[in-house]
């Protein structure tokens, strides 16, 4: 894993994929930073890693488009599937070097809050709490970037779906309003869930008595429970949903000075789901 992780982390170092990635994001917060907390005197830095959030849409596709599906494409994955190294060792080498290259500007970030400092009040826990969160958030971030790539040997299909995938994400509060309350609504949307779940273990198993017997199984729960109690579907899109609202955790710090425990456990959460899916996806072309 290691020969891997340095490979990785030496070719985004020393190509024009991890120094426009680093350059970008660095550019971005140090405007934002001029704007917010030196012009605009607020003595906060969260404020100015919240208003970068968008960079993430343009610069994880940029740095995730590459990690499987290059390899994928030239055939020389190959080469790692016959390795002796792990698969999940493998994953996880690069998916490391990919979080090592975010890192670098992260680290820059810490310098910022000691600069407010220098110029008055500062509140160095919260900041730093903050480009914690920040940073947890962009991991979660790329090991989608690492999954939607290793099911795709094209850069640009990786690319676009990372970039879609992470649009939803950033407005996925507002998406929210939008959802059914009525409790034939959440059946629905519930319902929908479940077919695209079942779709996507279709896709990895390519077993369909199994997944007809989700399918069917699942549809007949929902339905019984609509019909014997209905209220429980109310307004339960938008709970279950809610959940995943992932800019909130950063939000909670940013704004409310608090540390969200939960949402830190579901950022890492998520990360060790993502890259199981990633693992997962590689394993099914070794065998198929």
């Amino acid at each position: 894993m290691l020969a891997i992780y340095k490979r990785e982390f030496k070719s985004y170092v020393y190509s024009m994929t991890g120094s426009i990635f680093i350059a970008f994001l660095t550019f971005m917060t140090g405007i934002y930073f001029m704007a917010y907390n030196l012009n605009g005197g607020y003595p906060y830095f969260s404020y100015s890693l919240e208003g970068v959030m968008f960079v993430f849409l343009v610069a994880v596709p940029i740095l995730t488009m590459r990690s499987f599906s290059e390899e994928r494409k030239s055939r020389t994955d190959q080469l790692l599937l016959t390795s002796p190294v792990s698969v999940g060792k493998m994953v996880m080498g690069k998916y490391l070097a990919m979080v090592s290259v975010f890192l670098i500007p992260c680290v820059l970030f810490c310098a910022y809050p000691l600069i407010i400092k220098s110029q008055g009040t500062a509140y160095l826990l919260n900041d730093y709490a903050s480009i914690l969160v920040f940073f947890l958030l962009g991991c979660v971030y790329i090991a989608i970037g690492s999954f939607i790539s290793a099911m795709t040997e094209s850069q640009i299909i990786a690319a676009i779906g990372t970039f879609g995938v992470l649009m939803v994400l950033y407005l996925w509060d507002g998406l929210l309003s939008f959802l059914p309350s009525s409790a034939f609504g959440g059946m629905a949307g519930i319902w929908m869930i479940l077919t695209l779940c079942v779709l996507f273990i279709y896709n990895m198993t390519k077993n369909g008595i199994l997944s007809a017997g989700l399918e069917g199984i699942g549809t007949i729960v929902l339905v019984v429970i609509y019909f014997v109690k209905s209220s429980l579907y109310e307004g339960i899109l938008a709970t279950i949903l809610g959940k995943f609202a992932l800019v909130s955790t950063y939000t909670s710090v940013a704004e409310n000075h608090l540390l969200d425990i939960g949402g830190i456990v579901m950022y890492l959460t998520l990360i060790g789901v993502f890259l199981f899916l990633t693992v997962q996806s590689i394993q099914k072309r070794r065998f198929s």
